[in-house]
């Protein structure tokens, strides 16, 4: 998301750290180039105006108080770093949960923003949280938005209120307010309306919504925005903060060709926070809006957090801990070890969406991009294949069960040559850093002796001369 953005200001911050001891005319020369790229972001002109003018101003303070060369640069890093926090919407907000449940949510936005698919994340991300959630199908409007809901309902195991077909037919002030009152019936804690849109604001739109608003006076009002729609996003934002109102903005298909026009202006011109972002078609990809990671993806800082908070969720605590007491024991790792990784780095997403949150990501734009996803899946047909004894013990692995494994796979034998040659490679690596040893493949050293035991010293060439020698052994 944003690659033509974080490209442009990274070259931008590039080029201040190259100077030497920098001035007010490279300042203005860097704050042209990141008003250029905003620009072309579709960033609204007034955000980008406001934005350029204080992050002038507070980097020619930081330029006063900080040192000559990369120390000047760096002030200037974080001062852009801050504005685009802050521009963004400074710290993540939560949803306000109800003192009295169940919470109702209220989804509003245009037809074609994504709603019904967002409903259905937004009630697994909260039933995953241990929350029961419950979807009202109040979009009666557009043709099968109620038979997609009960889909997504059911595969997710999420029960869903819908007690009109829709496709034009049922009361959606109705439906919502029944299903409030179901809800409260069967202990549901929190309720997902979700409502219908239209291809452009118009007057009957925003009646219906205004309806049902006042109808289940919902906790929290989420204004659901397409991101590519670029300026559009903020005109409709307006547009519905005059008529509903609302209380925070999610961002969908952030994955596609999305230039942040969006995401950087809809916060300052609304004064609402965005609250949730989907950044791809699974259920899963879903996540809280975070103002300071997204600003550091941007300058091309990656997203550290976010990848190890995926991580944790992904990799089993226990299975984790047993792999961590294996290695530390002097055991072998496993092809069924191997196997059990490969499974929850697929749990964690597409590939290449996590090296793009990686620092430096930007600069193996390229190598991401050509990053073959269906390679994980080769691997691990090859070791789904093995038996359990030959996952323990690839020593077994003789021509005959290579040719095996190669048909069952659907893969060649040299690939399977290549995953075990690969895979040894990899195990006597671990031995030898348990070990301490020097690893010449990776260029470390060897780690250092044991407590109490100084390293051996290499032993001196004696005199020829029996004076001499007999000098230096005494």
């Amino acid at each position: 998301m944003f690659e033509s953005l974080s490209s442009r200001f990274s070259s931008a911050m590039s080029s201040l750290r190259s100077r030497g001891k920098l001035s007010a005319s490279d300042i203005d020369a860097t704050c042209l180039e990141i008003r250029a790229a905003l620009l072309d972001g579709d960033v609204a002109l007034s955000v980008v105006d406001s934005f350029i003018e204080v992050t002038r101003e507070k980097s020619l303070e930081a330029l006063s108080t900080a040192q000559a060369g990369s120390n000047q640069a760096q002030a200037i890093f974080d001062v852009v770093n801050e504005q685009l926090t802050e521009i963004l919407g400074g710290g993540a907000r939560r949803v306000r949960f109800a003192k009295n449940p169940p919470t109702v949510i209220m989804l509003a936005g245009l037809q074609g923003a994504g709603k019904t698919t967002l409903a259905g994340k937004l009630a697994k991300f909260y039933a995953d949280q241990g929350n029961t959630p419950l979807l009202v199908a109040s979009d009666l409007q557009r043709p099968n938005a109620v038979g997609q809901l009960q889909v997504l309902g059911e595969s997710l195991g999420i029960p869903v209120f819908a007690p009109e077909p829709g496709n034009g037919v049922g009361n959606a002030v109705k439906v919502a307010q029944a299903g409030i009152e179901h809800a409260k019936s069967k202990f549901y804690n929190m309720v997902i309306v979700d409502t219908a849109g239209r291809l452009g604001v118009d007057e009957e739109l925003m009646k219906e919504a205004i309806a049902i608003r006042d109808a289940v006076k919902p906790d929290e009002i989420l204004f659901v925005v397409d991101a590519m729609i670029g300026q559009d996003a903020v005109r409709t934002a307006q547009a519905f903060q005059d008529g509903v109102g609302f209380d925070g903005v999610v961002l969908t298909k952030l994955d596609g060709d999305a230039r942040g026009g969006a995401a950087l202006s809809i916060v300052k011109m609304t004064g609402k926070p965005i609250l949730f972002a989907s950044t791809g078609e699974k259920l899963s990809d879903f996540d809280i809006f975070y103002p300071d990671r997204m600003a550091s993806r941007i300058l091309g800082m990656g997203d550290v957090a976010t990848l190890a908070e995926q991580a944790k969720k992904a990799f089993d605590g226990d299975a984790a801990q047993k792999l961590e007491e294996k290695f530390a024991s002097g055991e072998d790792f496993t092809l069924e070890d191997f196997l059990s990784q490969l499974e929850a780095m697929s749990k964690m997403g597409s590939m290449s969406k996590l090296l793009g949150m990686l620092p430096g990501a930007g600069s193996m734009k390229k190598q991401i991009e050509n990053f073959d996803e269906s390679e994980i899946i080769r691997t691990k047909s090859i070791v789904q294949s093995m038996t359990p004894a030959e996952r323990r013990d690839p020593k077994l692995l003789n021509g005959g069960r290579r040719a095996r494994i190669a048909l069952g796979s659907g893969r060649k034998v040299s690939d399977v040559n290549s995953l075990v040659e690969k895979f040894s490679g990899a195990q006597k690596m671990m031995k030898q850093m348990r070990k301490g040893a020097a690893i010449p493949a990776m260029g470390i050293p060897a780690m250092s002796s044991p407590k109490g035991q100084s390293a051996p010293q290499k032993k001196k060439s004696k005199s020829g001369n029996p004076a001499k020698r007999a000098l230096e052994e005494s």
